[in-house]
């Protein structure tokens, strides 16, 4: 009971790490429906989706897989031009090829599940993994750090909104007292002109 309490204490910080990593996955892949969602309306990728569809599960499963291996060798190349000191184009890479990557299997992912559902070891996967997901990414937000976190954000969230409310109402009112100095000097010009005639 005693060797417990030390390994859980030394292996909390790997689950919130690995929880936090889940966390940006997962708003990848709702960020990435949305694109999907809205890249769907094209007639094109419409006709492809309707295909994707149908397929059976293996062929299904190598498609949903397929984007994944596609990205793995631009992610390798970008970790190479980190190595080589272009650390901005490399982090942009991996950047654009996660986002870019989430979309894309988030999207297949739609369109493939109640297809792979069917192979027994993938749902049993599945299944498996989804709990471990909700399990992990529970305890991050029961614990201290993530609601004094997300305490902390709520608050930048309001002081920036009442920044940009203040701004807002001095532009607006900056404008008017401008458009109302833009009509007088207007009018000035004007009669200045009508005088030199």
């Amino acid at each position: 009971m005693t060797r417990a309490a030390p390994r859980t204490r030394l292996f909390a910080p790997l689950v919130h790490a690995a929880a936090l990593v889940l966390l940006l996955e997962e708003w990848c892949w709702r960020v990435g429906l949305r694109l999907g969602a809205r890249l769907a309306r094209w007639p094109l990728l419409r006709w492809i989706e309707a295909r994707v569809r149908v397929l059976p599960p293996y062929a299904a499963l190598c498609v949903f897989m397929l984007p994944g291996l596609l990205l793995m060798p631009v992610k390798l190349l970008a970790l190479v031009a980190i190595a080589k000191g272009h650390a901005a184009s490399g982090i942009t890479t991996i950047v654009v090829a996660k986002l870019g990557g989430a979309a894309v299997v988030a999207r297949l992912y739609a369109l493939t599940l109640p297809t792979l559902l069917a192979v027994g070891w993938f749902a049993r996967c599945h299944g498996w993994f989804m709990g471990l997901k909700d399990s992990w990414i529970g305890r991050l937000r029961a614990s201290r750090a993530y609601l004094q976190a997300g305490r902390a954000l709520r608050s930048m969230k309001a002081s920036l909104r009442r920044l940009l409310r203040r701004r807002r109402a001095r532009t607006h009112f900056g404008s008017r007292h401008a458009s109302h100095a833009v009509r007088v000097l207007r009018r000035f010009v004007v009669q200045w002109r009508a005088r030199r005639r």
